[in-house]
């Protein structure tokens, strides 16, 4: 008779099983690059969606309503996360906020295509459809701004240095339009202008709308805090000097901890992964 495998209860092993050795697994076969490939679009999409929503989105600039600081074209980048710390725009600040009544009626309307609208969606490009402007704060609520001739723009009695109002511009306008004015900013709204200040159609234009020119705190989107494109005009936003801000402002002091700590969570579940791995 032959030498056949024989089982623990004396029967034969099955499916040829091997009775000497260490048994040994089959490693396991790893997923084809293309097979992975949609995850991995899909879970950049959804990351990019949740930066947009919650982190910074990139916005375009359509006109000169605030040259020098921006021109036509740039793309800046916004702010999101600090107003969700309860932080609301202050005096200096370069804000975008969602058009409040219909300040760019009459303006064109841009079509984009179905690539640039899934693009802008997930923020991977500025939106191109959105009705958002972008100014300066001026004055927040409970401030009082004034012009009278051509300047200087006065907030609070306490006249403004201006050193990024367009050069050539003045600081008020001289006009029977808005630009001579003198405003108490209601608590919760903003007073907004543009640093081109003969080109800029802000709350001095619109004192007849529905809010009287002011700009609601909750349409305000965010802080653009850097000019991100073309590289050659790269440069950050700060506040200016002139803007006398007394204390500092907690939320907007803990947002860069929470970003930081956003941006730290990747990296430790994947050190604890591959930790989990060493110990299997």
């Amino acid at each position: 008779m032959g030498n056949s495998a024989v089982g623990a209860d004396g029967g034969p092993r099955a499916g040829g099983e091997d009775s000497g050795g260490p048994h040994r697994s089959r490693p396991a076969k790893h997923r084809s690059f293309w097979k992975e490939l949609p995850i991995l679009v899909v879970a950049a999409l959804v990351l990019a969606l949740l930066i947009k929503t919650f982190l910074v989105q990139a916005f375009s600039i359509p006109s000169e309503s605030m040259q020098n600081a921006l021109q036509p074209g740039d793309r800046v980048l916004v702010d999101k996360l600090t107003p969700w710390f309860g932080s609301e725009p202050e005096r200096g600040e370069v804000v975008v906020f969602h058009d409040p009544d219909n300040w760019l009626s009459g303006e064109p309307t841009s079509h984009p295509n179905i690539v640039q609208k899934a693009l802008s969606f997930v923020g991977v490009m500025p939106s191109a459809d959105e009705h958002d402007l972008i100014k300066r704060v001026i004055g927040v609520g409970g401030d009082t701004v004034e012009c009278k001739g051509a300047g200087p723009l006065t907030v609070n009695g306490k006249p403004l240095t201006e050193p990024y109002v367009f050069p050539g511009n003045t600081p008020c306008s001289d006009d029977t339009r808005g630009g001579r004015f003198k405003v108490t900013v209601p608590a919760g709204t903003l007073w907004m202008m543009g640093d081109h200040r003969q080109d800029s159609e802000d709350s001095r234009y619109h004192q007849a709308d529905k809010n009287h020119g002011f700009v609601p705190v909750d349409q305000a989107v965010g802080r653009a805090f850097v000019v991100a494109w073309p590289l050659s005009h790269w440069a950050t936003l700060p506040v200016p000097d002139t803007f006398d801000r007394p204390g500092i402002n907690t939320a907007a002091a803990l947002a860069p901890d929470a970003l930081a700590l956003v941006g730290a969570v990747p990296a430790v579940l994947w050190r604890r992964g591959r930790a989990a791995a060493r110990e299997v």
